[in-house]
């Protein structure tokens, strides 16, 4: 007797059973409902993420244009402050805007695991409550610490870099 015969044939009932589960439209109606909340929250993450991308790009550009325009015989541009502390601004920046993307990222992560437990739980006797209900808190633990530094990242541009005397 062939061994996946066998693993086929115990397998049957409880693939039967799963099917049986995820042919209820009530179900996959309510799963639908459930997770469209974190879904909306989840474009919410990705808007927020492409403008914080968007001053990453242009804080690694301005650098790269102030370092290469440090090093030429004929500048583009003449800064009026000096090289040094405009990059070390620029650069503390670039950090907190780093940690403001990493933060959103974890959350689009935990917020998009949610989603699938949302969807999973419609078909699974275990109750997976406990569970979203403390991915949702993280979800929201780790946006929160997001928005903070991107905040963080905006006040310092607000603020020029000033020379020190």
């Amino acid at each position: 007797i062939d061994p996946l015969y066998l693993l086929a044939d115990a397998a049957q009932p409880y693939a039967l059973e799963l099917l049986e589960r995820t042919a209820s439209t009530t179900r996959v109606q309510q799963a639908v409902e459930l997770s469209l909340a974190p879904a909306f929250l989840l474009v919410g993450i990705g808007s927020l993420m492409n403008v914080m991308m968007a001053r990453l790009v242009w804080l690694a550009g301005r650098i790269e244009r102030i370092c290469v325009n440090s090093t030429s015989p004929t500048p583009d541009y003449l800064s009026r402050l000096p090289f040094e502390v405009e990059v070390e601004w620029l650069s503390k920046r670039r950090r907190l805007a780093r940690l403001a993307i990493k933060f959103s990222t974890g959350a689009a992560v935990v917020i998009s695991v949610v989603i699938a437990l949302l969807f999973v739980s419609a078909f699974v006797e275990t109750n997976l409550a406990l569970l979203v209900t403390i991915l949702w808190v993280l979800t929201i633990g780790l946006l929160i610490a997001g928005l903070v530094y991107f905040l963080r990242e905006a006040l310092l541009a607000a603020e020029s870099p000033r020379e020190t005397p």
